[in-house]
């Protein structure tokens, strides 16, 4: 996605809480953004440096930091406790219907279930620079898919990205073939029900995901370009995008640096 256009200051309410006067781009053109009004950025704040003109070197704050700092030279002060945000997702079998939330400042906990796994901000960069974690992947009970390695948690990735190697070795073992039209890996239907869990190892905690979770929702094949009745698998470096997240609860941390993991009532969901 990308957008072209001023920076403009304005007043934000919300929740009946007035904001200090925050800072707004307003595109004047852009590409990417078809179907949606615009983007709401949570961060990392050093994401914004080099996106303003001429001030390439300063950093734009984000709603997370509007909402949280305190400005002396306002009457406003923050309206949360905790510098952290709370992502919520849930499977979905249309495009028209958006199951997700929110929270800033905090967690919600009848979104999750268990304990929540906390894991630092990866030092390897450029990882590092994002909401970057450690971790390894696993294909069925024992077979090693992906080393331990840094990547990224984002919400703002569609799928679950892996690394090319990994992604060869998946591809190698499900049997599955690269569609043209899709640019995903297919799977055909009768080797479906035989598909194994990956396994995604963060923080000392195992998190399972599972093969209905692997797959492209069916009744979505055609926003891809893909066939009505066919499987396509949800994966190339490492992103936990939305479909994984769609299966477990995300914490982004800015005040305790780290990405925190929870399983959530979805993490086995059967949507296809």
């Amino acid at each position: 996605m990308v957008e072209h256009g001023t920076i403009n200051s304005y007043a934000i309410r919300d929740m009946g809480v007035n904001g200090s006067r925050s800072s707004i781009s307003v595109a004047s053109n852009s590409t990417g953004f078809a179907g949606v009004d615009g983007n709401l950025d949570i961060g990392p704040t050093d994401l914004t440096q080099g996106t303003l003109t001429p001030a390439i070197i300063s950093l734009i704050p984000t709603v997370t930091n509007v909402r949280y700092i305190s400005v002396p030279q306002h009457t406003f002060r923050g309206t949360i406790d905790s510098y952290e945000i709370g992502a919520s997702f849930e499977p979905t079998a249309s495009a028209s219907v958006t199951k997700g939330e929110i929270t800033f400042g905090g967690t919600d906990a009848i979104k999750f279930t268990g304990s929540i796994t906390f894991t630092p901000i990866t030092s390897t960069s450029p990882a590092s620079e994002f909401w970057g974690i450690d971790r390894s992947v696993t294909f069925g009970t024992s077979m090693n898919i992906l080393s331990s390695t840094a990547g990224i948690v984002d919400t703002g990735t569609t799928l679950v990205l892996i690394a090319t190697d990994a992604f060869t070795r998946y591809q190698t073992a499900i049997g599955a073939v690269v569609d043209n039209a899709t640019g995903l890996l297919c799977l055909a239907t009768e080797y479906f029900a035989n598909l194994k869990s990956l396994f995604f190892h963060v923080g000392g905690t195992t998190f399972e995901l599972t093969a209905n979770a692997q797959a492209w929702l069916c009744s979505l094949n055609s926003l891809i370009g893909g066939k009505t009745n066919s499987v396509y698998l949800i994966g190339l470096d490492f992103i936990n995008g939305l479909a994984f997240l769609e299966r477990f609860y995300s914490v982004f941390e800015t005040g305790n640096n780290r990405v925190s993991l929870a399983t959530t009532p979805f993490t086995h969901a059967t949507t296809n």
